[in-house]
């Protein structure tokens, strides 16, 4: 095997293990979503990173509320030129809630690691809360929001 393959694999393997409890099925389907904005936020992707929620969609970060894709889109890429620049997210899904064929909730678990960070500094830790809804057969973000974990 090459070494181009061998990483492709290697990726693959990696990536295989985000999805927890829940790598098959309609589960499996919806965190297809947090998981592209996942990999966006590891790129500093602003572009791919507002792409991945509707039109209208919501972001809560902190105090911030941002209420449609070009306000998300202008916030991330502030912040990837300044306080997230090479940063990536940790995220283990918790809970995956469909709540009908084209609406569910997931819950995660993890943060920010900051350029250089291999693990999340103490009181970094984060659970999210995506609600995501299937347009046109692939699942978006609607709605986005993190709160820290104390204790």
């Amino acid at each position: 095997m090459t070494k181009e393959a061998a990483s492709l694999v290697a990726n693959a393997k990696q990536w295989a293990t985000y999805y927890g409890d829940f790598p098959n099925g309609e589960e499996g389907a919806v965190l297809t979503a947090p998981l592209r904005v996942r990999a966006a936020w590891d790129a500093n992707d602003a572009d791919a990173f507002a792409e991945m929620f509707i039109e209208n969609g919501s972001m809560l970060v902190g105090d911030t509320q941002l209420t449609s894709r070009d306000d998300i889109r202008s916030y991330m890429a502030e912040s990837f030129g300044g306080p997230y620049q090479g940063s990536r997210l940790s995220a283990t899904p918790q809970e995956i809630r469909l709540l009908t064929d084209s609406v569910a909730i997931a819950t995660f678990q993890g943060g920010v690691l900051r350029a250089g960070e291999d693990s999340l500094a103490p009181g970094a830790a984060v659970r999210t809360m995506w609600v995501v809804v299937k347009r046109a057969g692939d699942w978006r973000v609607a709605s986005y929001q993190t709160s820290p974990i104390k204790g």
